[in-house]
């Protein structure tokens, strides 16, 4: 079997996050979208993503393919479905193509024969639907990633309320707290949890990352592999490579590959007033309603910014910001930014190159072209929202 997950119109709600990857590798939950699929279709896996994104994340087409929509979560009843479909026949949800079965390039459903899909499924329809989703998310994975294995043993000196904690192989704990009756935990392989932290399900931690001393998490929190915690944080998702090692708050949010949050830095989840949170929107380059009342910090990959930051409720960081400074940076820092309340100027590629290759150096990884071409076409695609 040939699965392509494609990135379907609605890409542009996933900005800035998609503007480095395809849907189908955002993380939610334990896992990304694509690893999901690998647990349920033995296949080979490629993406239908935008075309300056194909040079990292190539298409592979073959006699017959299964095209499944990269921003759809797979579940039991959704894999039967697809199973079902014979060649020419598109899996729909109203207007909403699912999967479809072809043994041409063209995934398009104008001449398909189109099967409806009535059962429930996630799909990240917008950037506040992957922290929204990740307890569900979280739930769904640690019963994939756990069946019939067995957990490596709790130390003595930590305290586990409830039996859902599973450890992997490597991973070290140390006097820690773990209350799973509100949710599973799961610490990936060679991962580490230090003396003091205190973990509330549900709760996932990727291979060979660490929460520090005395930090407090409540779920449901994904922290990807290759990544650092501290502080406070609540609800939020990190894909992997980053790091918020420090005291502050994190809450109802989402951040990318290769942040890093400084010290005491702390971002609202909720308005003053109490009032329905919106978020920037890249189609309409306007603030769209979420119909959330808790929505605090979407990061895009590469963005940093220094201690002490504040950041508003409902604030979108672009792709390879860099904020500092007192006060509150506006609610949509426009990729390639540098500054903070005070103003800001563009970042330039050269600058952000530099810091990019000296970040992947610490993880043993090669900055290479392919990188700097995706993020010189995200600089040239996001020019217009530089306007300071």
């Amino acid at each position: 079997m040939n699965i392509i997950l494609f990135d379907d119109e609605h890409r542009v709600n996933l900005l800035p996050l998609a503007f480095t990857r395809p849907i189908a590798d955002f993380r939610i939950g334990i896992l990304t979208i694509k690893d999901k699929w690998a647990h349920y279709f033995d296949a080979t896996y490629s993406y239908a993503t935008a075309t300056y994104l194909q040079v990292k994340y190539p298409q592979v087409l073959a006699a017959q393919n299964l095209f499944i929509n990269g921003a759809v979560l797979p579940n039991p009843a959704l894999k039967k479905a697809i199973e079902n479909l014979n060649e020419g026949e598109a899996l729909v949800h109203g207007n909403l193509t699912l999967a479809v079965n072809t043994n041409t390039a063209n995934f398009q459903i104008a001449n398909a024969k189109q099967i409806t899909f009535d059962s429930d499924y996630i799909y990240l329809k917008n950037l506040s639907a992957i922290f929204s989703f990740n307890d569900q998310a979280l739930r769904a994975d640690y019963d994939l990633l756990t069946a019939g294995k067995t957990s490596q043993a709790l130390d003595a000196n930590s305290t586990l309320v409830g039996n859902q904690l599973f450890i992997e192989p490597g991973a070290k704990v140390s006097c820690a707290i773990f209350n799973t009756e509100t949710g599973p935990i799961y610490i990936g392989k060679d991962a580490e949890v230090l003396e003091g932290a205190i973990i509330r399900g549900p709760f996932a931690l990727g291979e060979h990352s660490i929460v520090k001393m005395a930090a407090k998490i409540y779920g449901a929190t994904t922290v990807g592999p290759h990544s650092k915690v501290g502080g406070e944080i609540h609800n939020a998702v990190i894909f992997g490579y980053s790091n918020k090692g420090h005291d502050g708050y994190l809450g109802n949010a989402v951040l990318g590959e290769w942040c890093n949050i400084g010290a005491d830095s702390n971002n609202s989840n909720l308005k003053n007033n109490y009032a329905e949170v919106k978020l920037w929107h890249y189609g309409t380059k306007n603030f769209q309603k979420t119909g959330l009342q808790f929505c605090g910090l979407i990061m895009a990959d590469h963005a940093k910014c220094g201690i002490n930051t504040m950041f508003n409720t409902g604030t979108v960081v672009g792709v390879s910001c860099n904020i500092f400074g007192a006060g509150f940076p506006r609610n949509f820092v426009p990729d390639f930014s540098w500054g903070g309340a005070h103003g800001f100027e563009t970042y330039g590629l050269n600058k952000a190159f530099e810091v990019a290759e000296k970040v992947f150096e610490r993880r043993g990884m090669d900055f290479n072209q392919i990188e700097k071409d995706i993020l010189t076409t995200v600089f040239e695609q996001t020019e217009s929202f530089r306007k300071y």
